[in-house]
């Protein structure tokens, strides 16, 4: 049998990871469409997005250990099949905000297979000299797949419907459910009796509190991240005047601005011989960004400022899922890897609702600003040293 190309796996894994990604954020996209059209308040279309995100969240752990179990390709298949199911079945449930919220939650816990499985992939067949690069690459599935939900569903809301922005994401999921059942390969591993010799079988989290000091600053971090990403598209059209199909095209650049910032922060961590370094400078970044972007929200260059800290937001969570998959190794790195998830999806469940509510109440500058209080936390807890 031919050994598979680790490029290959790698983007088979990134259009899992994309598809996943777009159904999980089609409720973030269509908030502008259930605010301004439906009427519903920021803070309950907030509760509504949150939905997805949940489903992922309560599932990413128990989605790890499948993956240690049954490995990337059956996890990563039987995941896209409940994302594409349950897409289709929000197409019929589109009249109850119920129904939507459900069927939603559902397509969070299939797309939660993606984040381990796709991980687990660039781990497996990318040697550790290569592997920040790899997976900076990988990362970018999650902004590219953001982007094109930010591209595809207001406007396709706008023009054609509710109905229609979220058969799209479904169609989506069924292809990258096939891709994925007929190319992935899962990567060799030790035995677990080659495991046990080199203490690859021992918990990571006994003795050391390195991999729990990521953790709680990758939670941390993901506030201003998901800030952003939930609100710079209603901020643009509701604050700025934009139409739904510039300010989500303007959206979508901005999330290709963030892929190139993963690749990049992913080349310098394989340079620098370390992953956490660079993720402290980062962090140091998106404070003083999101404390000028709250200062300057009134103004015209806010626009530029938002679209910086779409970039600077995202850099450190390759560098995060890099460490952490590194230290849990071949069978610890899907729960590791599920524990690091939850984590940032516990945080960024939380985000829409209050921040919409903070926004509802003292404005977009004032939220924007209040958010960069979590970076400052995460600056002292990234564990540089050990």
């Amino acid at each position: 049998m031919t050994t598979p190309r680790p490029w290959v796996m790698l983007g088979v894994g990134m259009v899992a990871q994309v598809a996943g990604t777009i159904l999980a954020n089609t409720s973030i996209f269509l908030i502008p469409y259930l605010h301004l059209e439906r009427g519903l308040s920021l803070a309950h279309a907030g509760v509504l997005a949150a939905a997805p995100l949940a489903g992922t969240m309560i599932s990413l752990v128990a989605w790890g250990a499948v993956v240690d179990r049954i490995g990337e390709r059956l996890s990563l298949t039987i995941g896209l099949v409940l994302v594409t199911v349950a897409g289709f079945a929000a197409v019929l449930a589109s009249g109850s905000y119920v129904g939507l919220g459900v069927c939603w939650f559902l397509g969070g816990i299939g797309a939660a297979s993606t984040n381990s499985a796709s991980g687990r992939l660039v781990v497996g067949w990318f040697p550790a000299n290569r592997r920040g690069v790899a997976m900076g690459i990988r990362q970018t599935a999650l902004p590219l797949g953001v982007g094109l939900a930010a591209l595809i569903v207001p406007t396709t809301a706008e023009a054609a419907g509710l109905r229609a922005a979220l058969v799209v994401p479904a169609i989506i999921c069924a292809v990258a459910a096939v891709l994925t059942a007929v190319l992935v390969v899962d990567p060799p591993r030790p035995t677990r009796e080659e495991a046990a010799d080199l203490g690859q079988l021992d918990n990571p989290y006994r003795g050391s509190l390195t991999l729990g000091r990521i953790h709680v600053a990758s939670m941390l971090l993901v506030v201003p991240q998901f800030t952003v990403w939930t609100y710079m598209l209603v901020w643009l059209i509701d604050e700025r005047g934009w139409s739904s199909g510039a300010a989500g095209a303007l959206v979508a650049v901005t999330q290709l601005g963030g892929a190139a910032g993963r690749i990049a922060v992913g080349w310098w961590s394989d340079r620098a011989g370390s992953r956490l370094g660079p993720m402290r400078v980062v962090a140091v970044a998106a404070l003083a960004t999101m404390l000028l972007l709250g200062l300057v929200e009134d103004t015209a260059l806010a626009v530029v400022v938002i679209v910086v800290a779409t970039v600077v937001t995202v850099a450190d969570n390759g560098l995060a899922f890099t460490a952490v998959a590194e230290l849990g190794g071949p069978y610890w790195s899907g729960r590791a890897m599920g524990v690091q998830n939850t984590g940032q999806y516990l945080a960024s469940t939380l985000v829409p609702p209050l921040v919409g509510a903070t926004i509802a109440g003292q404005g977009y500058g004032f939220a924007f600003a209040a958010v960069a209080v979590f970076p400052l936390l995460a600056i002292p807890l990234i564990p540089v040293r050990g």
